[in-house]
Order: structure tokens, then sequence, then C-alpha cells
């Protein structure tokens, strides 16, 4: 009875399956809906019978039964770069330039031909970007963008997408393979459901992306179900060997998988045919039944895009190229300049609200001087804004014609209206700095940046609470956090006992955070979180760090030079140090979990009656580091060789030690050998 129930079941999910995929890829219906209904409902009273044979794959499991609490935070096995974005096809010819310089300059040669190059385009689709994971044919995990790094596990809901398939349509599935694409809210979806909050009194969504966005971080997968999602894949990630060598043959077997491949995309044989592809769509994309914002060009060879690699921010093998942002107009009421953590001074005008792209918009960047100077804004202007790359305000241009007779240029201040020191304008740069570290733009920049979310990720130490500490002298730097205490800050306006004493556990829970974070925090220039993560991946520690040399640094896959040279400027710099050795005494998370937990292993180990003596620089350890490991193990560190010395531990450039310890026949460690001398002392003690 159970094998005939199992193959009732087995043959229902093989009907159902295939009407989904004709319904939602293919868009050509094979079957009456009440005909669908009526196999669903005998596939879901069958397994109902017999529940050992529901599977993950099964239809009847695309929404969950319960809503989740909360979301789990998830590793992405690869990281989600962002693309570099492109605003005309002048900037896409320079992008093709600069990669064909970095690909010579790399292999020291030449390519064959350029004209020759392949380009695959594909509509950028305005939505969420979504990895899915599946293992020998079946959806295990799908996991939100987040910061590339880390994303939001969202399984449940990824199931109720009905063009994501639970189980691909291979006879022999990889057994693991990862799929990445773009969740989207078609617009008559968009308009049903605004319709709908409109009719129940609840605010409406803005666009169609955030409306994608705000559903996939449904707790509630049936309430994910019912908006009616769609997902686009544009490539996957074997960790296995693979034939596929290119990007064009990644699509194809895509939709051999089972997948809803953006049916317009198109492989372009030179630039001159993404450009004709471009302008194309410029205006065919108001026909389209979802909303697109640009076009995505990438290499076709896999073979070339390995060679190009990426950037400390983006693949140097792809670009997105966008088509011109929402423009309004607005009048200018103010010009101010703010001062950034890094001291850069950046010109912003203040404007009459106006509605952009989905959100009010008040202040628009005016970048630097010499882009004040080009457009020659001034306070009472009418001007053009837009969204760049549709997320930061800029003003496009200013319409003269409209200007009051009274207005008079704007001229940028030459003293910090922070901390009244002279600013300064490099030779090179277009920004104008403030370099007094003492500035208090800086430092509260730099605060705000150190308690932020990716960071230290300090709550309750808002902007605010930082302007009330740097107004009452209560720190100076970032280290000074760790210093106070509820006393200090429980007399600050708007604070009292509790809110000090809540303040100052969650200071002091920051010092739990990793040292990519910790890294991140500092604020090193072009070091983003994601670089940060590179970094302390390959450094676990930041003594490992601040040594390596700038080859070393540039070695590591997606730093590359400039930012090793941004790491090794700013730790050659004496306040820095200074920064982190105070750091190091506040109990900062400095180096890896791994790298801690080894040392904390052996220091509870015995070396009773050994006695060492230190000499030259070692690999990781300060010398005072290592004498305290020693002594944690039961030894003991003299200052001088004689002939009553175990042991000589020996870094770079040893002196006069070694020589003695030669000729008196002391046994010599590394590092490494002193850990592993204090490990084999733990076993023969067991």
């Amino acid at each position: 009875m159970h094998d005939k129930l199992k193959q009732q079941v087995q043959q229902l999910r093989q009907q159902l399956q295939k009407a989904s995929y004709a319904y939602y890829v293919l868009d050509n219906p094979i079957m009456e809906d009440s005909v669908y209904d009526q196999l669903y409902r005998e596939l879901q009273d069958l397994e109902n019978q017999d529940p050992s044979l529901i599977t993950a794959d099964s239809p009847t499991q695309r929404v969950g039964e319960k809503p989740l609490s909360q979301f789990n935070s998830i590793a992405h096995n690869i990281p989600l770069y962002s693309l570099e974005n492109a605003f005309n096809l002048e900037e896409l010819k320079k992008w093709q330039e600069r990669w064909q310089r970095h690909y010579e300059a790399r292999s020291q040669e030449q390519l064959p031909s350029y004209e020759k190059i392949d380009y695959v385009c594909e509509l950028k689709i305005d939505g969420s970007a979504l990895a899915l994971t599946y293992e020998n044919g079946i959806l295990t995990r799908g996991v939100t963008r987040g910061d590339g790094i880390t994303g939001e596990e969202i399984t449940q809901n990824a199931r109720t997408i009905r063009s994501i398939p639970l189980k691909l349509r291979l006879d022999n599935p990889p057994s693991l393979v990862e799929i990445r694409g773009e969740v989207f809210l078609p617009i008559n979806e968009f308009n049903r459901l605004n319709l709908q909050r409109k009719q129940a009194g609840e605010a409406q969504f803005a666009n169609p992306r955030n409306a994608a966005a705000g559903t996939l971080r449904q707790l509630d997968s049936k309430v994910v179900n019912q908006r009616r999602l769609k997902f686009f894949a544009y490539t996957l990630h074997l960790p296995q060997q693979t034939s596929l060598k290119s990007q064009w043959e990644s699509l194809e077997f895509l939709k051999k998988m089972g997948f809803l491949v953006n049916y317009n995309c198109q492989l372009c044989t030179s630039l001159e045919a993404v450009a004709d592809y471009f302008n194309y769509w410029e205006t065919a994309r108001q026909n389209l039944p979802y909303l697109t914002d640009g076009v995505v060009v990438k290499i076709n060879d896999y073979g070339l895009q390995q060679q190009l690699g990426f950037t400390q921010k983006f693949p140097r093998w792809a670009i997105a190229l966008k088509y011109p942002a929402e423009e309004v107009p607005t009048k200018v009421k103010d010009i101010i300049v703010n001062v950034g953590r890094t001291g850069a001074v950046t010109p912003m005008a203040i404007m009459e609200p106006v509605h952009l792209g989905g959100t009010i918009v008040q202040r628009a960047t005016l970048h630097n001087s010499d882009r004040v100077v080009e457009l020659d804004i001034r306070v009472g202007d009418t001007v053009i804004i837009r969204k760049a790359g549709e997320i930061i305000p800029e003003v496009l241009r200013v319409l003269p014609e409209l200007r009051p007779s009274h207005s008079l240029p704007y001229q940028m201040p030459s003293q910090c209206p922070e901390c009244g020191s002279n600013l300064v304008r490099r030779v090179g740069e277009a920004v104008t700095r403030c370099v007094n570290s003492s500035c208090p733009a800086i430092l509260r920049g730099s605060v705000i940046h150190w308690s932020s979310r990716d960071a230290l990720d300090i709550r309750g130490l808002g902007e605010k609470i930082i302007i009330l500490l740097i107004e009452n002298s209560l720190i100076r730097s970032i280290a000074d956090l760790y210093r106070l205490t509820p006393e200090k800050i429980a007399i600050l306006d708007r604070m009292g006992d509790k809110s000090a004493e809540n303040l100052i556990k969650a200071i002091q829970t920051s010092k739990q955070q990793p040292w990519s974070r910790v890294l991140y925090g500092l604020g090193i220039r072009y070091v983003g979180n994601v670089t940060a993560k590179l970094l302390t991946d390959n450094f676990p520690s930041i003594d490992q760090l601040s040594s390596a040399s700038v080859a070393t640094l540039a070695s590591v896959y997606g730093v590359g030079e400039e930012i090793a040279q941004s790491v090794d400027d700013w730790f050659n710099n004496n306040e820095n140090l200074a920064l982190i050795g105070r750091l190091k005494e506040s109990g900062l998370q400095l180096q890896n979990s791994s790298v801690k937990e080894q040392k904390t292993a052996i220091s509870s180990q015995k070396l009773t009656g050994k006695t060492f003596v230190i000499t030259g620089t070692l690999p990781t350890l300060k010398r005072n580091e290592a004498k305290d490991l020693i002594e944690k193990a039961g030894g003991k560190v003299t200052g001088s060789v004689s002939s009553k010395t175990d042991y000589l531990l020996v870094g770079e450039e040893a002196g006069s030690k070694l020589e003695k310890a030669k000729k008196l026949g002391i046994i010599q460690l590394t590092e490494a050998e002193l850990f592993k001398l204090i490990l084999s002392n733990l076993i023969k003690q067991e």
C-alpha cells in the first residue's frame, strides 16, 4: 500500500512541477487553473495520510506553516560584489580602456584583438539580489545580498516564488551549485498590491524595488506568497570542475535547470553592438512588465574574466550602464559645507523639499569646489537634481534663466567651519580637507563610523550623544570611549543613571566584536567592510597586518596596490600606532579568534623549570607578550644568555645573544617552535 501511495505522490508532483514550469517560466500554460488546484489538493491529501512522503521539493512545501521569529545571518560562499556604474556610452568606452590596460600590464602582452571580444548584455532589473543553493538538485538555502559578505537566510520565503524551482530540471544535477539572480515585483502586481493597501488604509509602497525588498524580509512566508514575486537568474557558481566557459553558456544552462532567464539578454560581438542594445532599450523598456534602470555588460569569456579579477569593490570584467535617473527641479535655499571623518570638506545644497525616486529629498551633494565653480550654483537658484546611481542626490545643472537678479557666486570657505583651521587642497586632489587631527568634525565622524552597525555596532551611541561627549571633552579619540564610566556621562543632558549604564554596557560589549569589524571601524581609506574581511582573513592579527609590506598586501586577491598603499600609510602614522596601543590596552579584538584560542590554550600549560632568553623581532608576538606566554606556561625569562639557559627564542635581526647561545650549544626556537614545544609538553603531561 505504501509503495502504491508513494508512486501516486511522485506522479502528482511531476505533473504539478511540469505545469508550474510551463506557467511561471515559459509563460505558456498547459493546464487549467482548476485542474492544477485539483491535483494540488490530491497531493496534499496523500501527504497528510502519510507525512513520511513529504519532501523538500514538493509543491506543497512552498509556503511555510509557521511564521519565523527572525532571520539568521549567513556568510556567502562567494562574496556578492557590487558593480561599477557608467552613466553614458563615453564612460562605457573608458571602462573598456581600463580593463584592457590592466590586462596588458598584468600579462605583459596584448589581447589578440579587442574587436573580437564578446560581451553579454542583460537588462538590469530593479529588484533585490538573491543567492540560492542547491544540493543534489534540491533547493536548500536562499540568502539575501546583505553587505555582500553576509546576508539573511530567507529560504522559506524563496520557496514561495514560483519561478524558483524547488528541484532542478536535470537528470544528473550537480552535487552543489549556487544560483544568483534578482527578485522583483512585476508592475501589475505592484499596482495591485498598492491598491489593496490603499483600500485597507495601509501605507503604500514607494516603488516596486522597495516592495520586493520589504516582501523578502517578511517573517510570514504566507504573506510573501500572496505578493507574487518573480525571479530572474543571471549567474551560477559550481565548486567542482565545469565545462562552462562563458556567461552565455551559463545562461543557457540556467534555462535547462528550469530557471527563468531574462529573455531580452543578448550576446554582442563588439562595444558598438552593446551601444545599440543600450540605446534600443532606453525607450523600449517603457513597455516592459517590470522596471529596469540600465544594462549590465559582462565580458563573455570566463578565462578573460578570471585574468582581470576584481578591484577593491567591483569585478573589472563587468559594469552597470545606467539610464538617466529621474530628474526634478527645485530651489536652493542655502549652501553649506560638511566636514567628514577623513577631513574632506564637501559642499552641499540645502533645497526646498522635493519628491525624487520614491523619497523626499532636501539635500544634494555638490562634490567639491571644482564642481561648485563648474555649476556656478548660487543661493536662490532653480536647479535640476537627480540621484547619482539612484542613491545619492546630486545637482545636475542650474537654470540660470530663473536666477534672482541679486544672487552672488558662492565662495568655498578657506577655514574649517568646525575648528577654524586653514583648509588644504593637495596637488592632484579635487577634495579640500581640514588636516587638523583634533578637529571636532573629524573626531565626530570617526566615532560615528566606529559605532556604526557594520563596525563595532554600539547601540545607543548616536550622533547626538557623540556630540555631547565631544563638547564636554569626555572623548578625544575612539579609544577614550573605553575609559568612560556611568558617572561621567550620567550628568550630560538627556542622560540619566539607567541610560548611562546601558551605554557603558554597550561600549564594553563592543570589545567582543571580531577583528574584521575593528579594522573596518578604524576608517582606513578605501578599506570598506568587504576589504576588511579580506585583509583579516589573510592577516589574522593587527601585528601581522601592520608589519606586512605593500607588495604583500597588494598580493591579496581583491585588494590591489591602491588599498595596500593606503593601509601601509595608515600604519606608518605615529598617532595611529598610539591609538592601536590604547585599543590593545582596552581589550579590543585585534586578532582572529582562532589565533587567540591557540595562544590561550598554550598559555594554560606548564614549562616548569625551563629558562628562556628572547632576541630579535618575533612574527606575531611582541617581546612582552612572548615573556608573558612563557611565564604563564611555568617558564622563566631572563635578559642574558648563560649556561643555565635552556632555550633562546629567536626572531628577525637577532643580536649578540644568538652568537653566544651557539657557542654554548643552547637550543634555538622560532615562535612557531615555541608553540609546538608547549603543546608537546601538554601531551607528555597527559
